[in-house]
C-alpha cells in the first residue's frame, strides 16, 4: 500500500483553459530557467501559453482549492501524417515542492483515461536524461522505455540524451 498522500481531491484535475496560462507558465518557466527537461531555452509568455492549450489534443491541469496551478499534463499529436493520427506525446509537471504528493500520477491517469476515449492507441513520453523522478512516474502509470537517443539535445553547454517511453492504450472509439 503506498504511503503517498493523495492530491486534495481528484475533481481539482479538470480541462485546462487561457485563463490557467499564467500559473502553467509559472511552473514551466521555472524548469526552463534551471532544468534540463525540458529543451526550451527563454520563457514562455502567457499568450503563447493560452495558444498551447486551446491546440493541445487534450491539457489538463491540477488547481488547489484557492485556484492556485500545481501540476498540469497534456497531450499533443505524436507526428502530423494521418498514418499516426491515433498517437500522442503526451508530458506532464509538477509545481516544485509538490513533487511525491500524487498529482503527475493523477494527472496521468485522467490524461490516460482521456486519450482512450478519444481512440488514441499510443502514447509516447520523451524524458531528459537523467531524470530518475519522471521515469518512476512513467514507469508507475504503465509507460515502458522503448528508445533512447544519445545526445540529440544541448542545454546549460552541455548534451542530453532522451529515452522514449510508450504506453498502449485500449482505445474507446
Amino acid at each position: 500500500m503506498s504511503s503517498l498522500p493523495l492530491p486534495r481531491s481528484a475533481s481539482a484535475i479538470r480541462p485546462a483553459t487561457a485563463a490557467d496560462a499564467a500559473g502553467i507558465c509559472a511552473i514551466y518557466n521555472h524548469f526552463i530557467a534551471i532544468a534540463h527537461y525540458s529543451f526550451e531555452e527563454a520563457p514562455v509568455a502567457v499568450a503563447d501559453m493560452e495558444t498551447r492549450i486551446a491546440n493541445a489534443t487534450c491539457w489538463l491541469a491540477h488547481a488547489d482549492e484557492d485556484g492556485a496551478i500545481a501540476g498540469y499534463a497534456y497531450a499533443t499529436p505524436w507526428r502530423t501524417r494521418s498514418g499516426y493520427r491515433f498517437s500522442a506525446e503526451a508530458s506532464v509537471y509538477v509545481k516544485e515542492g509538490r513533487e511525491g504528493q500524487g498529482i503527475g500520477a493523477a494527472l496521468y491517469r485522467q490524461l490516460i483515461d482521456e486519450l482512450e476515449g478519444r481512440g488514441v492507441h499510443a502514447v509516447m513520453a520523451g524524458i531528459a536524461q537523467p531524470n530518475e523522478a519522471s521515469v518512476a512516474l512513467h514507469e508507475r502509470v504503465g509507460f515502458e522505455k522503448v528508445a533512447h537517443f544519445r545526445e540529440v539535445g544541448f542545454k546549460f553547454g552541455r548534451w542530453i540524451d532522451v529515452g522514449y517511453w510508450e504506453r498502449i492504450l485500449a482505445a474507446k472509439s
